[in-house]
């Protein structure tokens, strides 16, 4: 059970309407309370934050939890796609250069 800070129980109510005020005061979409522990996990994934880290911030024990709520956007694929080819390409580049200057001090 959750309480106030005074310690007496919480109404069912009092984070939905916290939360939907909040939503309407930032004029933003209305969303479910539960949508923004996905998009924080999600952030937490975009930004390269640990797993261990990600799991003690929401508070998961099991690591399928952040299968579940973290989302693998176009961004982090694009991203990791130009880090392997950079990486592929730049080994192919020095390879070809260091041949290259082998070649020169042959001649």
């Amino acid at each position: 059970m959750f309480t106030s800070p005074a310690g007496a129980p919480l109404v069912l109510s009092t984070d939905y309407d916290a939360w939907k005020r909040l939503l309407a005061d930032a004029k933003v979409r209305d969303g479910r309370l539960h949508d923004a522990r996905h998009t924080a996990a999600t952030v937490l994934l975009i930004l390269g934050v640990p797993e261990r880290v990600v799991m003690q911030i929401m508070g998961w024990s099991p690591t399928a939890m952040a299968a579940r709520y973290q989302h693998v956007t176009g961004g982090i694929l694009a991203d990791v796609a130009q880090r392997v080819g950079g990486l592929i390409w730049e080994v192919a580049n020095d390879a070809d250069d260091s041949n290259a200057e082998g070649s020169e001090k042959s001649h």
